[in-house]
């Protein structure tokens, strides 16, 4: 069976050692210790915690759950959006993650997308949607 030390969990799941340490310790996140005393979290338990976070943290969402067929949600901050005459980069920052978005100027300015503005963006196959949080 697959299993991931507490730093490598936690790199995965993009937050603290600590914070998955107060997972395991609250019960929440289940985890064995190796020969050495260090904590083990089976993948396949690590999963299923994730998967049902993100499922929880969908429907606490203010309005509700959306309706998308986009699965890959990541919110964040703007951190830099470069207009020309007709196209914009959106650049934003989720946890570790960068990631650009390419929308027309039109959509950049409706949406009033400038540094510091907190944005979801939306992943589905090639293409980047960027959303506001309601």
């Amino acid at each position: 069976m697959t299993t991931f030390r507490i730093s490598e969990a936690a790199a995965l799941l993009g937050v603290s050692a600590d914070t998955v340490r107060r997972w395991v310790d609250g019960g929440r996140l289940p985890a064995s210790r190796d020969e050495h005393g260090r904590r083990l979290v089976p993948a396949a338990e690590l999963a299923v915690f994730v998967r049902d976070a993100a499922r929880r943290e969908s429907a606490a969402e203010p309005g509700g759950p959306r309706f998308s067929s986009a699965r890959n949600r990541m919110r964040g901050i703007v951190t830099d959006v470069r207009r020309d005459g007709v196209m914009a980069q959106v650049e934003i920052q989720a946890g570790p993650f960068r990631v650009i978005s390419l929308m027309s100027r039109e959509a950049a300015d409706e949406l009033g997308l400038e540094p510091g503005v907190v944005a979801d963006a939306v992943v589905k196959s090639t293409n980047v949607v960027v959303e506001l949080p309601e």
